[in-house]
Formats: C-alpha cells, structure tokens, sequence
C-alpha cells in the first residue's frame, strides 16, 4: 500500500492540478474510493482542495511557478480570465509585484478564496464589459489595454484601488484603449481620458 501512494504521489506530482478522475486512473480504483482517498488526504495535508474535485498537492504548492498559479485561477472561477494589476503585471506594464495575489475578471460574483496564503480574487464585470482576452500558453488573460480598462473601471466607481504612480502607460496601445473605452459609463471614460491623455 506504501508503495501504491509513493507512485500516486509521484504521477501527481507532474500535475498542476487534479480531479478524483485522477486517482482513478492511477490507481485503478472506483470513483467512490477515489472521493473517500481525495478526503482523507486532504484531511491529512497531502492534498489541497482548491474546489469541489479539483485539488492539487500540498508539495507541490509552494514550488508552483506564477504561471501555474494563473492557471489555478482560471480554474477556480469559471469562467473567469487574468486581468486588472494582475495582467500588467504579466505584460510588465507595472513595477508593483504582486506576491501570492492574483485577480481576475469574471461573469458569476465577485469573491476571494484565500488558499494557504496565496488570494485568487475575482471581480464581476458586467456581460458587455467580459471581452477582449485571449488563451496564452493555456492561461485566459485579457489583452494589457484592456486589463488596464477593467481597473479603471471599477476604480471609476469606487470598487478597486490602484497604484498609477507604478504604471508606465506608454507601453499601452492609446488608440487601442480609445476604442475600448467607447462602451463605457461616462464617468470610466473622463477618467481614462485624464489619465491616457485622450
């Protein structure tokens, strides 16, 4: 049996993340045996539960690169996709790092899930403002221009903080924001233009 979970751990350890479908792969059990192993592990420290059947090893959490943690966050909230400081962090389009924090636009409810220190917070956007993001290297995450209109937006009416001193807006496409922009309340849209210079 030690054996069995010395190779069940090694298989998972190659995995960003995992389902209980996992375990029943691995180690050739039932579904039900798998969910009651998936407990019991996580109940012991060895599994994670990120959500309902999706976990990831303890071991392996501390190692994960920024780029498996996006990938975790898109996960966590679907649908969902990176963006505001998160985003221009990624394009380095800020000199703010964002250590263990990761935000992301999407369609269900705003929410933060807080996983052994590291915070995936999510911010609803209306259905006519979730556009304009794209699969990279299988992570979903906005384009830069428009990571920085989400921020705004929100900023516009008071539901998100943001740094502008640490933002170098030259690295961002002005007429390409000048287009985004055009759907947006009045009050996003003086902002932005104070702030770009529109």
């Amino acid at each position: 049996m030690l054996s069995r979970n010395v190779q069940l751990l090694e298989d998972l350890g190659h995995k960003v993340y995992f389902s209980t479908a996992d375990l029943v792969s691995i180690l050739n059990i039932k579904p039900a045996s798998a969910k009651v192993l998936a407990t019991r592990y996580t109940r012991k420290g060895i599994f994670i539960r990120l959500k309902r059947d999706l976990y990831v090893l303890t071991q392996s959490w501390q190692n994960y690169t920024t780029e498996e943690f996006l990938k975790i966050a898109n996960l966590i909230q679907v649908p969902s996709y990176i963006s505001f400081m998160t985003a221009l962090n990624y394009y380095e389009v800020t000199t703010q790092v964002q250590r263990n924090f990761f935000e992301s636009a999407a369609q269900r409810r705003t929410i933060s899930y807080d996983i052994r220190g590291t915070v995936f917070t999510y911010y609803k956007l209306k259905r006519q403002y979730y556009f304009d993001f794209s699969r990279k290297e299988d992570i979903f995450i906005s384009t830069k221009e428009k990571a920085f209109t989400d921020a705004v937006y929100l900023y516009s009416f008071g539901k998100y903080k943001m740094d502008f001193d640490s933002l170098d807006l030259a690295k961002l496409d002005m007429q390409k924001i000048e287009k985004l922009i055009q759907i947006y309340p009045e009050k996003t849209i003086k902002i932005m233009r104070k702030l770009c210079k529109i």
